[in-house]
């Protein structure tokens, strides 16, 4: 029988988390079958999926009545309902943890996208999500704005493994690399135990091209030079690898600085970079794009569930992070020579993204509040 390319990505060094969640994901089996047939290593949640699972489904119905009727407020409610779905997914992950030592088997749940450029409140948040769901195998996601950059440093020293999300630029990315080992530094200095440590770096990827490739269209519909056209034209849909490239590198030199290598020889480990935003958004691109040309030693890429069996279907697994390196590199260049800023185009798309978050998470809390009262009404007119 031929191996599963998902599994496959293992011999690669690569883990294959889901980006998804939702409570019959758990409850149905579901969850435990992609982790025994397709070597599912971790999970990912965001606003934005929570928005689409409880508002979009009856599985919290019954929960959520019961809050209500307990006099629990629309926040309370809400981070009941995440949490107990992450303690859900983290108990059936829990066995690999252990076998894996930690390395993967991990569950990560966004603290509030409106805390994003609160540094005190989102260390407080973070601690009491930490502490309420209880679960060793637990990531907290904390978007890396300046801000968050800053809180991660101080929860890594606090012993918190937390996924940087929302990353998008190299420059960004070395920010993240340099706090999380400055947190590591502080337990070390503090000689506190550093092995039960994790993090990640989430690096959104295809939302880059989305960008990029609408402004090289714009640049090619208004060119009348067919050599100027045909420069832009080979530039589609090759700047977000291209970027995801030059990080995976700026990630080796991270962490082979020696002042790593001395916190790792006394237990503390890589922030491996996740690739995330991995589906593919244009039609005319492999469906399987942004998995198939970023696979490499400690990485983890998180796919949405059509990417997950599209690869599982049609991927063939290679070691492809660092092919052409060369010629990424001369991608970035020879945008940069177009002018068009990438610097400024990551900072914009994280914008975009925290807002995109936001208003999810306004979404969710609406969709509470109203489910809440809707069911409250059925139920009251049941019982008269």
């Amino acid at each position: 029988m031929e191996e599963n390319p998902l599994k496959a990505l293992r011999e690669y060094g690569q883990s294959v988390w889901l980006d998804n969640i939702r409570r019959d994901l758990m409850t149905s089996g579901e969850l435990k079958r992609l982790i025994d047939e397709d070597g599912i290593r971790g999970l990912t949640s965001n606003p934005t999926i929570f928005e689409k699972a409880i508002g979009g489904s009856k599985d919290y119905d019954k929960q959520l009545l019961d809050l209500r009727a307990k006099g629990k407020g629309t926040m309370e409610s809400l981070e009941t309902l995440t949490i107990h779905d992450i303690q859900l997914a983290a108990d059936l992950f829990q066995p690999l943890y252990e076998s894996s030592n930690g390395e993967d088997g991990l569950i990560s749940l966004e603290v509030s996208p409106l805390l994003a450029r609160k540094e005190e409140e989102t260390v407080e948040a973070v601690l009491n999500l930490f502490e309420r769901v209880g679960r060793k195998n637990v990531m907290i996601k904390v978007p890396a704005t300046e801000e968050g950059i800053r809180a991660l440093t101080r929860l890594t020293g606090m012993g918190v493994s937390i996924n940087m999300t929302l990353i998008f630029s190299l420059e960004c990315y070395e920010a993240v690399a340099k706090a999380y080992i400055a947190g590591l530094k502080q337990l070390d200095d503090n000689l506190v135990p550093m092995g039960a440590v994790r993090s990640v770096a989430s690096v959104f990827v295809s939302r880059v091209d989305t960008v990029v490739d609408q402004l090289l269209a714009e640049r090619i519909e208004a060119s009348s030079d067919p050599e100027e056209k045909a420069g832009f034209e080979a530039l589609l849909g090759k700047i977000a690898l291209a970027n995801a490239k030059v990080i995976y590198q700026k990630f080796k030199h991270c962490f082979q600085d020696p002042a790593f290598l001395a916190l790792q020889h006394r237990g503390a480990h890589l922030q491996r970079p996740l690739w995330g935003s991995t589906g593919t958004k244009n039609p005319n691109y492999s469906d399987i794009l942004y998995v198939e040309e970023l696979i490499g030693a400690d990485t983890v890429n998180t796919m949405p569930p059509a990417t997950l069996e599209a690869f599982r279907d049609h991927g063939v697994p290679k070691a492809s992070i660092e092919e052409n390196l060369a010629e990424a590199e001369q991608h970035l260049i020879r945008l940069a020579d177009f002018g068009i800023n990438l610097k400024t185009i990551t900072h914009e798309l994280q914008n975009a993204g925290l807002e995109a978050f936001s208003l999810s998470f306004r979404l969710l809390i609406d969709a509470i509040v109203e489910k809440r009262e809707r069911l409250f009404a059925k139920h009251r007119k049941h019982s008269s």
